[in-house]
């Protein structure tokens, strides 16, 4: 079946196993196309356990299968590979490693995509080089403890030995532009379908008052907590789920979480999430109007809409492109679906718009029976569709020139 494919490697900015964030999803949708050499960030041998993954430590790279169309690979480099002097070493070390497994397995690539910015682009022959920018890195660089000086050098590199730049966001299109680049292309973030089949399984939280309007995602600096108090105040019951990250507004969350109509689920395995989306009736997207938010394009938006629900963000470049989108796809529940907004009150006002007022229904929400879905839940789905991760692989390959697809893989079709 895969004879005769092309090879992509993907020098990725997470491993395989840790949060998918958004190049395992492209890259295993990509798999139609070709098979994939994932690239994980180099570990070194004291790298602890729980930052390996289930890749056990040692001296020498390791090589595993995760099917018949995605390899992946675990460079090693030396101790303290992040830090001034030795981070000299870690691109090299990655690059010579990747040699390694090219000739351990007979590869010879028909592209390689960075989605992380290091010295990895413009040394692999007649290879594609590919940027694959999802984050504004410059603008985000005290958020993540990074130089901004050293990034603006990194993108600089980038820009010079990319055949193709592609982006998730209209901000970054114009950032990379700038940089003199290839012209970017514009690949927006994608989605797989909440739930299997299309239906929803039962709610795992059932005991507070309906309508409950819930975050699922990380909770870091890059939430307004303004806005996630304000609906607690309104007298909405609030769900959030998703890891916390202790450095972000410490007491606030505190004290949020402690309410009486705030529940917080914490991290749950990923298998659990449909669960807590079958829990919620309007998804909340509360991100600040950061530099680093402005250029990204929240991928939970489609999260919600694939599980039928509704969602009110904050307005930024990315959620509003996506807001055309909508109402180009379907206007007629476009005002339904998606509220933009700019401030605490506002947000609010889109949850009453979107939800009904707190307590307006009588106990926990009832599933609807099947063939029985609201037509505004049919038509979230229906646009989570039209965005889905397979899409978006249809044209990363035609960007970057691949052959047509082979017959779908089903790490390509995979929800999570």
């Amino acid at each position: 079946m895969t004879a005769g494919l092309p090879y992509v490697v993907w020098m990725a900015p997470t491993s395989w196993d840790g949060i998918p964030g958004t190049d395992r999803p492209l890259a295993m949708a990509l798999t139609r196309y070709a098979r994939v050499l994932w690239v994980d960030p180099p570990v070194s041998p004291v790298t602890p356990a729980r930052l390996r993954g289930e890749v056990s430590g040692g001296l020498l790279p390791a090589l595993t299968g995760i099917d018949e169309r995605i390899t992946r690979l675990t460079p090693v480099a030396l101790p303290g590979l992040t830090r001034p002097g030795i981070r000299t070493t870690t691109a090299p070390l990655v690059r010579a490693q990747v040699r390694w497994a090219l000739r351990k397995r007979g590869i010879r690539p028909f592209a390689v995509v960075a989605g992380y910015l290091e010295d990895l682009l413009g040394r692999w022959g007649d290879a594609v080089n590919v940027i694959y920018s999802t984050d504004d890195h410059v603008a985000g660089a005290e958020l993540m403890g990074l130089s901004a000086d050293r990034i603006r050098a990194q993108e600089r590199l980038a820009a010079a030995h990319a055949d193709v730049v592609v982006v998730v966001s209209p901000h970054l299109a114009g950032h990379w532009a700038a940089l003199g680049s290839a012209p970017p292309v514009l690949i927006p973030n994608g989605s797989f379908p909440a739930y299997a089949g299309g239906v929803s399984p039962a709610p795992v939280i059932s005991d507070m008052p309906a309508p409950v309007v819930g975050l699922i995602g990380q909770l870091t600096q890059r939430i307004d907590l303004s806005m996630l108090i304000a609906v607690a105040d309104a007298g909405y019951s609030l769900l959030l789920v998703g890891p916390y990250d202790p450095r972000w507004e410490r007491e606030g969350f505190a004290a949020l979480t402690a309410r009486p109509n705030v529940r917080y689920a914490g991290r749950v395995p990923a298998e659990a999430v449909p669960s807590y989306l079958a829990s919620i009736d309007v998804g909340l997207i509360p991100y600040s109007a950061s530099a680093f938010n402005l250029a990204s394009f929240p991928m939970k938006t489609l999260e919600y809409f694939s599980a039928g629900l509704p969602v009110v963000s904050a307005d930024l470049p990315g959620s509003r492109w996506l807001r055309d989108s909508l109402a180009g796809f379907d206007a007629a529940h476009a005002d339904q679906l998606m509220a933009l907004t700019s401030d605490p009150s506002e947000f609010v006002a889109a949850v009453r718009r979107l939800a009904g007022a707190p307590g307006s229904q009588a106990g926990p929400r009832e599933r609807p029976a099947p063939g029985a879905e609201p037509a505004r839940s049919a038509a979230a789905r229906a646009f989570a569709d039209q965005h889905s991760w397979p899409r978006r692989a249809d044209a990363f390959a035609a960007a970057i020139g691949l052959p047509a697809a082979s017959p779908a893989h089903p790490a390509a079709r995979a929800g999570r």
